[in-house]
């Protein structure tokens, strides 16, 4: 508990966004895990998971902390191979791909929600992508309405909802966000 200014307590719980450490990855995994196990994200869990968080062509990885106590992740990349998220952004804004930064890996411990947690580190990486001119867009599980549900909340428009094969027996469908202009 903190006093601010005015000399009223502040009853909020510490909350602290900061950069990934590779210290934190087990950490991590361990939240990722806790968020797999009751709301199944993600969809297919990664054999490495750890490795799963970190690669790709990414550009900067977040942690929130809760009292001190990593809760949260999330990470901007630029678009891959499957991302349609950027395509989509690019084609509608007349831009090419390498213009926009892709969200993901974005989870919250279940213990943490109600704290603003996942919006915060949504604002660290929009805050990001747009100090490197990079326009931010997502993609997420149509099934998983609350994240859907936080996005819309936060301003992000959704573009369109597609069918995408992520194996040979598994079709899944996945909204494509991009931030508020």
């Amino acid at each position: 508990m903190d006093i601010d200014s005015s000399g009223v307590r502040d009853e909020r719980p510490s909350r602290l966004i900061r950069r990934r450490a590779d210290a934190d990855v087990e950490e991590c995994v361990r939240v990722l895990a806790e968020v797999h196990a009751g709301d199944g994200y993600p969809v297919n869990w990664p054999d490495r998971p750890g490795e799963w968080l970190s690669r790709g062509p990414l550009l900067c990885s977040w942690v929130a902390e809760l009292e001190g106590d990593l809760v949260g992740h999330v990470s901007l990349s630029q678009g891959g191979e499957g991302d349609l998220a950027p395509l989509l952004w690019s084609e509608r804004n007349g831009a090419t791909r390498g213009t926009t930064a892709v969200l993901s890996r974005l989870f919250v411990a279940p213990r943490a929600r109600g704290h603003r947690i996942g919006a915060l580190l949504i604002g660290r990486a929009v805050e990001e992508a747009r100090r490197r001119g990079l326009h931010p867009v997502l993609d997420v599980v149509a099934s998983d309405a609350a994240a859907a549900a936080l996005y819309e909340r936060l301003g992000w428009t959704r573009m369109a909802t597609v069918e995408q094969q992520w194996g040979p027996h598994q079709t899944v469908a996945v909204h494509c966000y991009a931030a508020p202009s």
